[in-house]
């Protein structure tokens, strides 16, 4: 069965958000809000979730699209809000950080089920290769967030050091 338009739209709309991500991580180590390359990858996350829902075929699929909407304008409206406290960079670091678990693990999923065409290195999604895919991506997340979280702290703690 081939691509539908708006599963094209899907796929191709939302894999800029893939580099744009990995970016904002070397660069700022967190997806930055109000840089330029930040806005690209809320729009860019936005329209691929948004055209989830029309091609969804698993329950699941609708659940991840919910949930990441739901991170992503939370990451970014705590970014214009932009209240005082530095919990809500913490959180919304989270969030945000999230977004690209949840990019990644269905890109690498379907990815691995569809490529190369016609014989894809995945069938079934039990498959020790997408499962260490899955888990490689969880382990970056669960390494990467405290990592994040560090930084941020030591961003601050050297701000408040060079204002005394």
């Amino acid at each position: 069965m081939g691509i539908s338009p708006i599963g094209w739209l899907h796929t191709l709309g939302s894999l800029p958000a893939i580099p744009l991500a990995a970016y904002l991580l070397v660069r700022h180590g967190r997806i930055a809000p109000e840089t330029k390359a930040g806005r690209a990858y809320f729009w860019f996350m936005l329209l691929g979730v948004l055209t989830v829902y029309p091609i969804a075929r698993q329950p699941v699929s609708v659940v991840i699209a919910t949930v990441t909407l739901t991170l992503l304008l939370l990451g970014y409206g705590i970014a214009m809000w932009r209240p005082a406290q530095r919990l809500w960079t913490y959180l919304q670091t989270i969030a945000l950080s999230l977004t690209v678990f949840l990019l990644m693990v269905p890109t690498a999923t379907e990815s691995l089920r569809r490529l190369p065409v016609g014989d894809p290195l995945v069938t079934d999604l039990k498959d020790p290769l997408l499962l260490g895919v899955q888990g490689a991506l969880f382990l970056a997340l669960l390494v990467g967030i405290p990592l994040q979280m560090r930084a941020l702290y030591k961003q601050r703690t050297h701000r408040v050091q060079v204002t005394r």
